[in-house]
């Protein structure tokens, strides 16, 4: 069982060749791979040294939008979907404000 390519035309895995082809490409995606990793790694370590933290800043139990999303949930004239759509956040962020303290 092999791999034919009919749009490309010089991919065959039923061949001794084609196989070879195959596996090399392979290798170099994984090859290219583990250097983007690698990279990464070491991006995100020298940002650490440099007292650099990733992410986004956590948000404030006191910002405004925490403190709209508790009152209209405590309200419960609106329901959950309508309060979303109305702040244009997600449920699972309307349910995390709420849970803040």
């Amino acid at each position: 069982m092999g791999f034919r390519s009919l749009g490309d035309g010089g991919i065959d895995t039923t061949t001794a060749s084609g196989e070879l082809i195959f596996n090399v490409f392979a290798s170099l995606a994984q090859f290219e791979r583990r250097l983007i990793a690698e990279r990464t790694k070491a991006g995100l370590q020298s940002a650490r040294a440099r007292g650099r933290l990733g992410g986004r800043k956590p948000i404030s139990p006191s910002d405004p939008r925490v403190q709209t999303a508790k009152k209209m949930h405590a309200d419960k004239s609106m329901s959950v979907a309508e309060i979303c759509k109305t702040l244009r956040i997600s449920r699972p962020t309307q349910y995390r404000y709420v849970a803040m303290k």
